[in-house]
């Protein structure tokens, strides 16, 4: 199984949170079958760069580019994201991450709560 890792994981191991072990629990054990999106790759460094931990992020960078696919959304299903938005009461990013998922046959891995508003969808919890 592939799965689509959501910023919040990565966030929490980088930023040293409170669940910072069992996410990188999830990513080791799971190495070979990880993804993440484009979105993901550039919040990351957003929240990095505004708390002025660049070389965290290189550092990240490294790490994801040698083990971890990115996926981009593809075109065609840029005109879908106001639709998932209304359909499930969703914002932008949990909605590009839904269709990034579901578009490729990924699971998502998250700590947000906001995906359980997509039905019938397989979502991993940590």
């Amino acid at each position: 199984m592939m799965f689509l890792i959501d910023t919040n994981i990565f966030l929490e191991i980088l930023l040293k949170q409170e669940k910072s072990d069992i996410c990188k629990k999830f990513l080791t054990r799971h190495g070979s079958e990880l993804m993440i999106s484009d979105f993901t790759l550039h919040s990351i460094g957003v929240i990095l760069f505004r708390n002025n931990k660049e070389r965290l992020f290189n550092s990240f960078l490294e790490d994801v580019m040698n083990n971890v696919t990115v996926l981009t959304l593809k075109r065609g299903l840029y005109k879908d994201l106001s639709r998932i938005r209304e359909e499930n009461q969703t914002d932008f990013d949990d909605s590009y991450q839904y269709l990034i998922a579901i578009s490729n046959g990924l699971k998502i891995v998250t700590m947000d709560r906001d995906f359980l508003k997509f039905k019938g969808f397989d979502i991993i919890f940590l």
